[in-house]
């Protein structure tokens, strides 16, 4: 298993006639085998925390470690879930499932025992030579999941992955993420602006505050896993209390427009 561990991390958008500083100086660290949640409103930086974290981008100053080793650029042991999924329409379940290994270059053998044992995984087995338009949205989201788990993961980074969902389809799929948890027990660092979501699902939730991003506070969660912990007073507990550090961060406003579509979906920092 690999942690996570980020110093000073500060990154700025070059844009035309004004740049954005999404991150600045922003600390950060999760444990091996840990399941971390990161909450915060539209612009925070949420997406490119996960970007550094993936390799995919480099920050300007400071900077992030996984496993105890520097991140110079994507790692084989990292999968990152993206909110559109990432799935292409002209390849199969299986090839979709497969495309991290490929690009891996996995002997076949081996490719084909990992795609399919990830597939079952998420019931998606007798799908294998469907393609992505005719699933589900749900289906499609356990497609996503099932190529990360392909790939063995240590470290399972998440941006919004189920935000697209509704609700009875969202709460199955958390069940998911979280049993794949229990099972494997890989790092993991959640994106979402469900308060529910992320107490559901993070052994610590992480507050960050308005752009530029920073950790504002940090939240708890030890009793996350546990059976029925959705229907006991603690979860509810658990929900004010980052209701109430949101409105103390002046983000709460920002969260709840998103959720009800009032804030614009393309943000992506």
């Amino acid at each position: 298993m690999a942690g996570l561990v980020a110093e000073g991390v500060s990154l700025t958008y070059a844009g035309v006639g004004r740049d954005t500083v999404a991150l600045d100086r922003l600390d950060l660290s999760v444990a091996e085998g840990e399941p971390v949640a990161v909450i915060g409103p539209s612009g925070c930086g949420k997406s490119t925390l996960l970007l550094l974290a993936s390799g995919m981008l480099h920050p300007d100053a400071g900077s992030l470690r996984v496993g105890g080793e520097p991140v110079t650029g994507p790692r084989l042991a990292t999968a990152l879930i993206l909110q559109d999924f990432g799935l292409l329409p002209w390849k199969t379940v299986f090839h979709n499932a497969a495309l991290g290994l490929e690009v891996r270059h996995v002997p076949r053998a081996e490719r084909l025992e990992r795609v399919m044992t990830s597939l079952t995984r998420v019931g998606l087995a007798e799908f294998v030579d469907a393609y992505p338009g005719e699933l589900s949205g749900g289906m499609r989201q356990r497609l996503a999941v099932a190529r990360a788990l392909a790939l063995n993961a240590d470290l399972l980074l998440m941006d919004e992955p189920l935000s697209a969902l509704d609700a009875l389809t969202r709460e199955d799929l958390q069940d998911l993420l979280l049993e794949l948890w229990r099972q494997r027990r890989h790092t993991c660092v959640l994106v979402t602006h469900s308060i529910e979501e992320a107490v559901f699902l993070g052994r610590r939730v992480l507050v960050l505050s308005p752009r530029p991003g920073r950790v504002a506070a940090v939240v708890d969660n030890p009793r996350m896993g546990e059976p029925g912990y959705r229907a006991t007073q603690e979860f509810y507990e658990r929900c004010v209390e980052l209701r109430r550090l949101l409105a103390e961060e002046g983000a709460l406003g920002a969260l709840v427009g998103h959720e009800t579509g009032r804030v614009d979906a393309g943000e992506s920092a």
